[in-house]
């Protein structure tokens, strides 16, 4: 609930500062490692735009995939969670590059 209350108040400023009075649809992109559930997330959308100069906006979540780059044979991986192993050498010594974020990617306004 309180992810979709940050998505409503960055939708909030955003239209003051750039003049739109209506949100009609929301793209977000959201990795693997961010730990969100997109079935919550998509329920609590709906919930939390009522009244607001979203509702009725149409959200679509865009899956990121997880990559890491591997600390000791410098490859870079695919990963689900974040303490996979590499998948060349064994290696957990990864630093995730990608998958950790959920960001606003495209809005479509009025």
């Amino acid at each position: 609930m309180s992810i979709a209350e940050g998505i409503l108040q960055v939708l909030e400023d955003q239209a003051a500062s750039q003049q739109y009075e209506k949100v009609k649809a929301v793209w977000l992109e959201i990795g693997p490692l961010a730990n969100i559930d997109a079935n919550a997330l998509t329920f609590c959308f709906d919930v939390v735009m009522k009244g607001s100069l979203a509702e009725g906006a149409k959200l679509t979540i865009i899956s990121l995939p997880g990559v890491a780059y591997c600390l000791q044979c410098s490859e870079t991986v695919s990963i689900t969670q974040r303490y996979d192993s590499c998948s060349h050498c064994g290696s957990y010594q990864l630093q995730v590059t990608q998958g950790d974020e959920m960001r606003i990617k495209e809005l479509e306004v009025a």
